[in-house]
């Protein structure tokens, strides 16, 4: 009962009331980000998969500029990461546009963490069943490691969310996601702005 509905209907009101709170909040941080991207914009959105494999637009708070160097590429994701976007994301706040995705039922609060659709054909038949639920901000993956374990780890702990989904796994997923946040855990790889790649051999 909980996976088939009552999730869906409870992320909802507790999306809409958070929203209602923490509007100002977002308000000063969009102001922030203003002017610390240097004009690269305070959103973006990606192409992501939810559930079934439903490609939607996920969207993010963007902690980096576009600076580019002489020849017109962008430069590495660490020279571009400003010190604001560097708080934001390590207090996982870059995620807070996806209530909106929570809202128009794309995400849940609660699932498997929404990735690239190039990773799509390299899943095996297993590593594709995290596509059976909604993705989700925070996720059983992301309280144990989040980007300091191996793809092939992150995988097995998303399938193992998929069958095991409750009321009360959510509830603990949420409560270690908060204590992550607060003791800065698994935030980024050691010596990578971003998590590495995933090129299916992981």
């Amino acid at each position: 009962m909980y996976k088939r509905g009552l999730k869906r209907g409870l992320d909802f009101v507790i999306v809409f009331i958070t929203l209602l709170v923490i509007w100002p909040i977002l308000l000063l941080l969009i102001i922030f980000l203003h002017f610390t991207n240097k004009g690269a914009g305070v959103f973006f959105t990606q192409d992501r998969p939810g559930k079934n494999a439903r490609i939607f637009k996920a969207i993010k708070f963007k902690t980096m500029t576009d600076e580019r160097d002489s020849e017109g590429n962008l430069l590495p994701d660490a020279d571009r990461l400003t010190k604001v976007g560097k708080i934001v994301r390590s207090l996982s706040i870059d995620e807070l546009p996806q209530l909106i995705n929570v809202l128009k039922g794309d995400m849940a609060l609660v699932g498997p963490r929404p990735l690239l659709p190039k990773y799509l054909p390299l899943y095996s038949e297993e590593q594709f069943r995290r596509h059976e639920v909604r993705p989700g901000i925070t996720g059983w993956a992301q309280v144990n490691g989040r980007n300091d374990i191996s793809w092939k780890r992150k995988f097995e702990l998303d399938v193992w969310y998929v069958d095991h989904v409750s009321f009360w796994l959510d509830v603990k997923i949420v409560l270690l996601t908060i204590k992550k946040v607060f003791v800065r855990e698994g935030i980024n790889k050691e010596g990578n702005a971003t998590t590495e790649a995933f090129n299916g051999h992981n």
